[in-house]
């Protein structure tokens, strides 16, 4: 999955954003309030970390560093991206503000980076639907092991190819826009281009073929994964 991390604390971003890569995400950062405005407009995310006490790089003593700013910015543009609130202002008022202004959830500093993660997925799962279970064919994605199989063979994959696949599975049969899933795989200094995507789309067809599941290009559309016709289970 990919997250954006809203943190201008350097030590707490380095940790959260080691915890999050080490258990496969990849996650963009923004410290200020403008990074996380700029971020969140052009890039789509599965869930965004949004810590309240942001530094204004334009006014820095306006109350405009209040990540409620970039959130309520977000909602009013119809933007429906899951957001965890990360902040120390941990009163009843400053919870009950956050939430009204479109916040998923909200956990208070200090916490363990195994409940972020935890709530991170419920979230996830909340949005995309509640099945932790995906078939299609002999092909299985089972989302709370993080586990792609083929029958009862695991299925390996690197990273890169194992987000397309899950982009494209998370449920099967929706068609998922060339663009939106390329963007998805970029990071902001490392832009996925057409021709790489190509390559991981055509490396998942081989390695598919015996799993009675095809991932058929949609011209101007983008990628859907369905059944193969007369493939058997």
């Amino acid at each position: 999955m990919r997250f954006l991390l809203v943190e201008d604390d350097p030590v707490l971003r380095d940790v959260m954003l080691r915890s999050l890569c080490d258990a496969g995400h990849r996650v963009d950062v923004a410290e200020t309030l403008e990074q996380a405005q700029h971020f969140w407009r052009v890039q789509p995310f599965d869930a965004v970390l949004l810590d309240l006490n942001l530094p204004a790089t334009a006014s820095p003593h306006s109350d405009m560093g209040s990540g409620l700013t970039v959130l309520r910015e977000a909602r009013a543009r119809g933007d429906r991206t899951p957001v965890l609130v990360l902040t120390a202002r941990n009163r009843t008022e400053e919870r009950i503000a956050g939430l009204d202004a479109g916040a998923d959830d909200y956990l208070g500093k200090p916490f363990e980076l195994a409940e972020v993660e935890a709530r991170l997925r419920a979230l996830v799962r909340r949005t995309r639907g509640t099945e932790d279970l995906f078939e299609i064919g002999r092909l299985t994605l089972d989302r709370k092991a993080r586990r792609f199989s083929i029958g009862a063979m695991p299925l390996e994959l690197p990273a890169r190819e194992f987000e397309v696949l899950w982009e494209l599975m998370t449920p099967p049969g929706r068609v998922v826009n060339k663009r939106a899933l390329s963007d998805k795989l970029s990071s902001f200094d490392e832009a996925l281009g057409d021709n790489a995507l190509e390559a991981f789309i055509s490396r998942l067809r081989k390695k598919l073929i015996h799993s009675g599941a095809g991932i058929r290009t949609l011209r101007g559309l983008g990628y859907v994964l369905e059944p193969v016709p007369g493939a058997s289970r």
